[in-house]
């Protein structure tokens, strides 16, 4: 059976969800303040974390933040909101959230998308098992950059860039195909071994999420560039010093 926590204030509403996905085999652990999220996660290791955004204590948006960018925490994490705000969409994608969904949306809907972030999980944890894998290849350098497999490390500009697991494979994906266009299905089934279904944002915040630790641009990436109706090229000649 699968395990979440869903931090939600409401009571009603976090029992109510909570039945609903009791009775399709996903174990729901609610916990109502921000505050107490991350030790509640801590403790009870879930394959999923579910968000309200008004929660008390600590805001949903600052506790996808803080998860995302933490390396105690790598799985999925959905935002349930009754907010339809496309800003808060996108800053939510952009902090780290997997999904975005509303409250009005249909149980039904609710479990499709969630069974969807769970299969995509177990799958990338599976391919963390083999990822090591890489480790038999050489050193990649561009410029500035210097991307060791055997050690697991990144360097930028002689600093140490920290990257989690999934980060640093999606780095290693892009750049040993250095000035080639990967799309999203391309690099899903190599890092995760699924398909692009259309909906799947997780590679574009991945994406983000490693332009900002890489110090890309996030309104005219250079160094991870997007193609548009194509998808993501890494730039070899982008990292020479300034």
């Amino acid at each position: 059976m699968n395990k979440i926590v869903f931090v939600e204030d409401d009571k009603d509403v976090g029992e109510l969800i909570a039945a609903y996905l009791g009775r399709h085999d996903i174990d729901v652990i609610v916990e109502n303040r921000g505050d107490r999220a991350e030790a509640t996660i801590a403790a009870t290791n879930p394959d999923l974390v579910m968000l309200d955004i008004m929660l008390p204590g600590k805001d949903g948006m600052t506790l996808c933040r803080d998860l995302s960018s933490s390396d105690a925490w790598q799985g999925p994490i959905v935002l349930l909101t009754s907010l339809d705000s496309d800003m808060n969409h996108i800053l939510s994608l952009e902090m780290g959230a997997n999904d975005y969904i509303l409250k009005t949306t249909p149980p039904a809907v609710l479990l499709a998308r969630l069974r969807l972030h769970l299969r995509q999980s177990r799958a990338g944890n599976q391919s963390d098992e083999i990822s090591p894998g890489i480790a038999g290849q050489k050193a990649l350098r561009f410029g500035t950059l210097s991307i060791d497999p055997i050690n697991r490390q990144v360097t930028l500009s002689d600093e140490t860039v920290a990257l989690s697991t999934a980060d640093f494979d999606l780095l290693w994906e892009l750049a040993t195909h250095a000035g080639s266009i990967l799309n999203r299905d391309a690099l899903l089934k190599t890092l995760r071994g699924v398909s692009y279904d259309g909906m799947d944002r997780s590679i574009d915040v991945a994406i983000s999420r490693l332009r900002k630790k890489l110090l890309d641009s996030a309104t005219e990436p250079y160094r991870i560039k997007t193609i548009r109706n194509k998808g993501y090229l890494f730039a070899p000649h982008a990292w020479d010093a300034s």
